[in-house]
Formats: structure tokens, C-alpha cells, sequence
């Protein structure tokens, strides 16, 4: 019995260890949607008056934005080497439980775009003169958001991973699936700027999350399999 488990375990760790290896070798694709937050963020004091009242109100509202776009800029990565150099064909005749490796490439992608995104928070909080009530909420809310927008985007990008316009494809298939995140994530944060019990949206931004951990690896498992194994 031990054995077995071992042999389900190791296709998560390979391909986890696997893509942070490929993503040394490709550090300024892996930087970008990070740094593209990061510039888009610090724009916006220069755009609107010094009032802080003013910027503190958009504040909520426009880090998720940024946060839905440096999520699309490197979604589609998830899977497109993988289909180019013919590892994703050999990861779906493998013997192994094909949802190991797809939590695996999920998890890589979370630690390298989102996890930064979640640590640099504060200083974006900072630039947009949120009240230090808020830089809580708006870590909590990014760890649990961008975990969430990896899964599902890793659902989309295994439908598109096949066609040649997948770029243009994503956003379309994606926005409508992020807009709950979206929605509950600057929620957090604004109740929490405007001193309000902010624990209820941060609570259903991890009932979604954990909507997604049970079905998407299934999900992108079953779409992959169809799609390019028949």
C-alpha cells in the first residue's frame, strides 16, 4: 500500500520541481505579469488627484483588475510547452494518476505568479495610500484569489491548448468564470477599509477555492484526454 502511494505522490513533485526549473530558464516571462501589476499599481496615483480619499476608493477594485491581467499574461503557459515539445502526450498515456501532475503544473504556476503577487501587496497598498487595515485583507484575499484564477484558468488553457489562437481565446472563456473572485475579493478589501466585518467575502472566496481544487484537476484531466488523445 505504501508503495502505491508513493508511485500517485511522485507525478506531483516532478512536474512541480519541473516547472520551477523551466521557469529559471525563462525568468523574464516568469517576472513579467508580477512586474506588469507592480507598474500598472504605481501608475494610478500619477492619473488621479493626491487626494487619498479618492484613490483609496478605486484602490480595491483596481488591484483585482491588475490581478485578472497578470493572471491572463501567463495562464496560457501552463500547458503550451508542454504541447510543443510532446511531454503533454506523454503525461496522458502515463500510468500514473493524471491529476498528480496537473496539481503539480497548477501549483508551480500559483508559487511563481501569484504567491509574488500576494507578497507584494503591501507595498502596493502602500503606493495607493490604503489604510493599514486593509493590508490584511488585500494579502489574504490575493493568496486565495490567485490560487483560485490558476485552477480555473488551467481549465481554459487545456481547451485552448490545442488551437492556434489561444491567446485570443482565454480572455473570453476566462473573464466570465473570474468575475467571482473578482467581486469578493474587492469586497474584502473595501469592507475592510471602511472598518466592516470583512471575514464574509474573504469566507466565499475559499468555499469557491475549494470549489476548484475538487473540480478542476478533473476537469482539465477529462478535457486534455478528449481532446488530444481522440
Amino acid at each position: 500500500m505504501c508503495s502505491v502511494k508513493i508511485r500517485r505522490d511522485i507525478g506531483f513533485y516532478v512536474y512541480f520541481r519541473r516547472e520551477l526549473a523551466l521557469a529559471r530558464s525563462a525568468f523574464g516571462a516568469t517576472t513579467a505579469p508580477v512586474l506588469f501589476m507592480f507598474m500598472g499599481v504605481s501608475l494610478i496615483p500619477l492619473a488621479l488627484s493626491s487626494d487619498t480619499a479618492s484613490q483609496s476608493s478605486i484602490a480595491p477594485g483596481f488591484v483585482w483588475i491588475m490581478v485578472l491581467l497578470a493572471s491572463l499574461m501567463s495562464i496560457e503557459r501552463i500547458f503550451t510547452f508542454d504541447y510543443d515539445d510532446g511531454s503533454l502526450e506523454q503525461m496522458l498515456i502515463s500510468p500514473q494518476l493524471l491529476v498528480q501532475p496537473i496539481f503539480g503544473k497548477v501549483a508551480a504556476h500559483w508559487v511563481l505568479t501569484g504567491l509574488p503577487m500576494s507578497l507584494s501587496s503591501p507595498m502596493m497598498a502602500l503606493v495607493l495610500s490604503l489604510p493599514a487595515e486593509g493590508y490584511l485583507p488585500m494579502m489574504l484575499s490575493i493568496i486565495i484569489g490567485s490560487a483560485y484564477l490558476s485552477l480555473v484558468g488551467s481549465v481554459c488553457a487545456s481547451l485552448t491548448v490545442s488551437l492556434g489562437r489561444g491567446g485570443f481565446l482565454l480572455p473570453i472563456t476566462l473573464i466570465p468564470l473570474y468575475m467571482p473572485i473578482i467581486i469578493f475579493g474587492s469586497a474584502t478589501i473595501d469592507f475592510a477599509v471602511n472598518s466592516m466585518d470583512w471575514s464574509f467575502p474573504l469566507a466565499v472566496m475559499g468555499f469557491l477555492l475549494c470549489l476548484a481544487i475538487a473540480i478542476c484537476p478533473i476537469a482539465v484531466a477529462a478535457i486534455l484526454r478528449s481532446t488530444l488523445l481522440f
